[in-house]
């Protein structure tokens, strides 16, 4: 039988269907209480004693071993009354997110069955064959995209994510620079799926962003997102020079995980200082006659939030909170994390040096990583939201680091 000429990157997947054409055809069949043998295998504490699940009218004790249905049924009801709401939810997103992860390598391994029985089919069928290459380099790169979650090993790398920037030296230019970076950032989350929503924005003097405060909801935002902490470095000529002369701007970028209120923080309100105050910059008459605008300082750490962007107090209290919360963690973080090299809490200066990536657009087009080394002659389309390519190097590159 002739095969299509498959491309390199698919030989992974060929593997997959191989093993699926080896496959004996005869399975044994599922037992009658299918419902049964989920519950057998999940059975909290492990106390099922063996891989043969009763049937619903046999019963066996709790202890000494040995699962029954009753059992489970009263262990889950206790342990839902043991737990706060706020812990029911956390544990509850944390089973969505394995739900969704199952469900993908469940389509994934379908869509591999079915490649393998339009392998028998191909022989001369030109048509055909396109259609089954086609079908591998698809499943090829959903399988690289899954195979790249083992770089989210961090305890936080599924969590939704709150992103910063901050505009650096250079003025207005750089506050222009942090401006064009949120937008980059928002049309990433837009093409992602993701929900993205502006939490808090300082304006410039004259144009751009002092600095801005993104919150952005979906799986593994904070996985993916973490390759963009650190300091951007934009080149062009300058748009508000006369003599358009050649300027550079730094921005920089902080990615900390989302905090789930009771689970991973616990603030009390005690250790609160609530300060009320009128909001300043651009907007509404109702925005700068009312002290809508809310500043927290958290009084354990010296940790200062602010928030204005909202007509409503509570509103802007409650975003506060919410940034407060995730600045919290991720200072817990770098605290257990001090000995390393790379704090995730750590202050970076935005300035010469510390870039990690540079974005050129005068006197030549280019973005380079330069932690990883990859570039790309389209600025243009990286600004406008499509960093994908430049996450998955971070990601590999990360990874390579860990296995050495």
């Amino acid at each position: 039988m002739s095969l299509p000429k498959f491309p390199r990157h698919s030989l992974q997947v060929l593997r997959i269907i191989r093993a699926e054409v080896e496959r004996p055809k005869e399975l044994p069949s599922r037992p009658e209480h299918g419902w049964a043998l989920r519950w057998g295998r999940h059975c909290p504490m492990g106390l099922h004693n063996s891989s043969t699940v009763p049937a619903p009218a046999q019963s066996r004790q709790f202890a000494g071993g040995r699962c029954s249905t009753q059992g489970v049924y009263e262990f889950w009801r206790s342990w839902w009354d043991d737990i706060t709401p706020d812990q029911a939810q956390a544990a509850m997103r944390r089973l969505a997110e394995q739900k969704r992860l199952v469900k993908r390598w469940r389509e994934l391994e379908k869509r591999v069955a079915d490649i393998a029985e339009l392998l028998s089919l191909v022989e001369d069928d030109t048509a055909l064959q396109a259609e089954v290459q086609s079908e591998i380099e698809e499943v090829a790169s959903h399988l690289d995209e899954l195979e790249l979650q083992k770089a989210f090993s961090g305890e936080y790398d599924a969590r939704s994510a709150i992103l910063t920037v901050h505009a650096g030296a250079g003025g207005t230019e750089s506050q222009d620079w942090a401006e064009m970076l949120m937008r980059m950032y928002l049309r990433w989350a837009e093409r992602r799926g993701y929900k993205a929503e502006v939490l808090d924005v300082s304006s410039g003097e004259e144009a751009g962003i002092r600095s801005a405060i993104i919150g952005i909801d979906g799986d593994y935002a904070c996985g993916y997102l973490k390759s963009e902490h650190g300091v951007h470095r934009l080149v062009r000529l300058s748009p508000f020079d006369a003599d358009h002369a050649r300027h550079t701007s730094f921005a920089l970028v902080e990615v900390m995980p989302e905090a789930q209120a009771d689970v991973d923080v616990k603030i009390e309100p005690d250790d609160l200082k609530v300060e009320v105050f009128r909001s300043s910059g651009p907007g509404g008459q109702h925005m700068q006659k009312t002290s809508s605008a809310v500043r927290l300082t958290h009084l354990p750490t010296g940790l200062v939030v602010t928030c204005q962007s909202e007509r409503s107090q509570y509103r802007n209290k409650e975003i506060a909170l919410r940034i407060l919360q995730s600045r919290v963690l991720e200072l817990e973080l770098a605290r257990r994390e001090e000995e390393k090299a790379r704090l995730k809490g750590k202050r970076i200066a935005a300035g010469w040096g510390n870039q990690i990536r540079s974005y050129i657009l005068h006197p030549y087009k280019m973005v380079k990583d330069h932690r990883t080394d990859y570039q790309t002659g389209n600025p243009e389309a990286v600004l406008d939201g499509e960093l994908d390519d430049f996450i998955t190097a971070y990601l590999r590159y990360s990874l390579g680091r860990e296995n050495n």
